[in-house]
């Protein structure tokens, strides 16, 4: 691929030396560990009340999905929940403009995390011309204070950058459009995303500017390497929420009682065919 004097190696964010491939043998290892935490800790909060907050940034095929799904894989579902808004309605988009992210905020013992979050409008809708200039300033300037009250009520907010190179998106969009399990993952969207690489990079510049803060920082994850981005994220986010394992009693399974139970014939069941 070409490059031309405005190229960005790593989205603004140093180049890190080749370092050798993680082996499936360590990682799914070192992921099985780090789920194991994962659990202990979503048993904390719902055990202690704690309200969780973590946003998901970055590029297109930067890798955020992925992390998410590891996250998630062995929690509860009504602890842990994943946000990943679509396109405004009409009346959505005459609300105060944090509104429909509100509705989705963690109540007590929940952790929410949002795919995509209000950061929309400093990436997207600022580089597609979704928003007018006053509507961008505005969030700039009400966003640290939004996220301020957010913090100041109680909610533990942490805040992820994916930062991926061009050449490793140009190779996971290709693999998008190649593979059939993951062509739906491609839009034109996409397409926009790449020939405006460097608008993409100046509004996250200036996004940084604005709302990388003491109170409520970004977190960048170098997300060229699939495998180590999700064990570091995973490994990061359990060292930012201080928790404790939740000890259980020991389960005894009581016994059956099957006394005045008749069981109507199984052949009055429709059973679906056994192919496998």
């Amino acid at each position: 691929m070409s490059k031309g004097p405005g190229h960005h190696p790593s989205d603004g964010v140093a180049s890190v030396s080749k370092r050798p491939v993680l082996s499936k043998k360590f990682y799914f290892k070192e992921l099985e560990r780090l789920q194991l935490e994962l659990v202990k800790l979503h048993e904390w909060v719902k055990a202690t009340n704690l309200r969780v907050v973590v946003l998901f940034e970055g590029r297109d095929a930067a890798g955020k999905g992925g992390v998410i799904k590891r996250i998630t894989q062995r929690l509860n579902p009504r602890i842990c929940k994943v946000v990943a808004l679509g396109v405004p309605t009409e009346r959505e988009k005459t609300e105060w403009y944090f509104q429909r992210y509100v509705t989705h905020l963690p109540a007590a013992g929940e952790i929410v995390l949002f795919d995509r979050s209000w950061y929309n409008r400093a990436g997207v809708e600022r580089v597609m011309g979704f928003c007018s200039e006053d509507e961008y300033w505005d969030f700039l300037r009400s966003c640290p204070r939004f996220e301020e009250m957010l913090i100041q009520s109680g909610i533990t907010l942490i805040k992820y950058w994916f930062s991926v190179s061009d050449e490793e998106q140009e190779n996971r969009f290709r693999e998008r459009i190649e593979d059939p399990l993951k062509r739906w993952k491609f839009s034109e969207m996409d397409l926009e995303s790449r020939s405006r690489w460097i608008e993409y990079s100046k509004a996250k510049d200036e996004m940084f500017t604005y709302t990388d803060t003491k109170i409520s920082p970004w977190f960048v994850v170098n997300a060229d390497d699939k495998k180590r981005a999700r064990l570091n994220t995973i490994h990061h986010l359990l060292s930012m929420i201080p928790y404790q394992e939740i000890k259980h009693k020991k389960v005894e399974l009581p016994v059956i009682n099957m006394e005045g139970y008749v069981r109507p014939p199984i052949s009055n069941q429709t059973f679906i065919p056994e192919i496998y």
